[in-house]
């Protein structure tokens, strides 16, 4: 199973959704992910949120779609993308996307980031999407990854205290058996240099981060 969320971040950030490369995944709404979803001609088989950021006229819209609708009070202890995540982590999908997540308020994408930490520990592969990024959480182990033309720049930030043994091998920048700590911007702005690199660490998070301008 695949899952992807959409959720109420700028719509201009999202990239096309029925592009072949998502034709395999099931779709959940959070929020205005919902609105999102049904624009670009795509039901989701859920939705999720208090929906206190659409239009009467969103509304009607989602309403005439027969959107399965799990509503919440705006006064909750999550945002609507977690109660989306949590429903899609239950669910131990293979593999799961997150777009609608960046580019609008900083407190809203940040927290989406470290919601990577809560995939992380319920042993799911979640990734953040937009158009010009692809956001991933590493744990310890061996990574080969195959390069992406679409995306220039490679930029790893640790998302616990340190991170520890980090080798980076097949990129402008290699890196052998080093510490990263937790603040530091030593290894922003790397480039793959092969068709293929690799990624390894032995102890901590590892935030990867696939960019383009």
């Amino acid at each position: 199973m695949k899952l992807a969320i959409v959720a109420g971040g700028p719509d201009v950030l999202v990239p096309d959704l029925r592009a072949p490369e998502y034709s395999d995944y099931d779709w959940i709404g959070a929020d205005h992910g919902t609105i999102v979803l049904l624009r670009q001609k795509i039901k989701p088989m859920i939705a999720f949120g208090d929906f206190d950021s659409l239009s009467d006229e969103e509304r009607e819209e989602v309403n005439g779609q027969h959107v399965l609708l799990v509503s919440y009070a705006p006064e909750k202890d999550k945002t609507d993308l977690e109660l989306a995540l949590d429903w899609a982590l239950n669910r131990k999908p293979e593999h799961c996307l997150i777009f609608g997540a960046t580019g609008g308020r900083m407190d809203h994408t940040l927290a989406s980031v470290q919601l990577l930490m809560k995939a992380v520990s319920q042993s799911v592969d979640v990734a953040i999407v937009d158009k010009n990024n692809r956001i991933t959480l590493l744990t310890p182990g061996t990574y080969p990854i195959r390069s992406n033309s679409s995306y220039r720049y490679l930029s790893f930030l640790a998302l616990t205290e340190k991170v520890v043994g980090l080798t980076l091998s097949g990129l402008k920048y290699p890196l052998q058996d080093a510490v990263l700590p937790l603040g530091s911007s030593r290894c922003i702005s790397n480039e793959a240099e092969e068709d293929s690199f690799t990624v390894s660490f032995s102890k901590g998070c590892l935030l990867m981060m696939q960019c383009r301008d």
